[in-house]
């Protein structure tokens, strides 16, 4: 984690949640106490703000300095609201096409979405505030940058975005190696949302069965499925392929 993208100490961390900075993740010491602590951990709770529980080695890996069992990492980018990304989206393209990314948790296969998202046009990608890989340095840099000039957003539940954008108009795809079409099938030329899952999981069942549709690529070898990263590229390309 970069110096410059974190935050050390309790009560630093409470003030920087309290001022609203856009907080990635918050790692805590096992077995972490005491009444500041627990006033974090109802601040944390209270924003949505995703954590874990580590050794005390690992925060003492991420700072040299005297972090009380707590270090932060704020993200290098600001979110946007999701009303906000799909409301002026619609508003300037009549055909807008979104990523969902239902916790892909790799912060490097997230970075090569959104380099691949950023040249094929993508309008804004969307996370899920918890289990989602954090825009930290490695997302930086595998992105080639291409974090800085697309809209990301976060929300609480991935099936809460799935709704709001059904009754905007746009149609929702979900990746899924059990589909029974295949994306070259599928009508990409529409407003879409594209759905791309967890690195072992793929989309959760929940997602699953409110999306409007489902596809999956070939796949011609005893390798049940491909990189999340390289799926989301092939799912893109023919979205752009159709609408050329």
């Amino acid at each position: 984690m970069e110096q410059d993208n974190q935050i050390f100490g309790i009560r630093a961390i409470i003030e920087a949640i309290e001022a609203g900075k856009d907080i990635d993740k918050v790692f805590i010491q096992k077995e972490a106490q005491g009444d500041l602590m627990s006033d974090l951990l109802k601040s944390m709770r209270k924003n949505n703000i995703n954590f874990s529980y580590v050794p005390i080695e690992k925060l003492n890996r991420l700072t040299s300095k005297n972090h009380q069992g707590a270090v932060a990492s704020i993200s290098p980018i600001s979110f946007v609201s999701l009303e906000e990304l799909v409301e002026k989206t619609i508003e300037t393209k009549e055909k807008p096409l979104f990523l969902i990314l239902d916790q892909i948790s790799d912060a490097r296969n997230f970075g090569a979405i959104i380099r691949t998202a950023a040249c094929c046009g993508v309008d804004g990608i969307i996370i899920s505030k918890n289990g989602a890989a954090p825009v930290n340095g490695d997302t930086v840099k595998t992105s080639a940058g291409a974090v800085f000039n697309i809209p990301i957003c976060k929300v609480d539940h991935i099936k809460d975005a799935v709704f709001y954008l059904q009754s905007s108009g746009v149609t929702t795809l979900g990746a899924s190696e059990k589909a029974s079409k295949e994306i070259y099938d599928v009508e990409c030329n529409q407003p879409l949302a594209i759905i791309m899952g967890s690195e072992d999981r793929g989309i959760n069942p929940s997602v699953l069965k409110i999306i409007d549709e489902t596809a999956k690529l070939p796949i011609h070898s005893s390798i049940a499925s491909l990189n999340v990263s390289v799926a989301c590229g092939a799912f893109l390309y023919e979205t752009l392929r159709q609408r050329r």
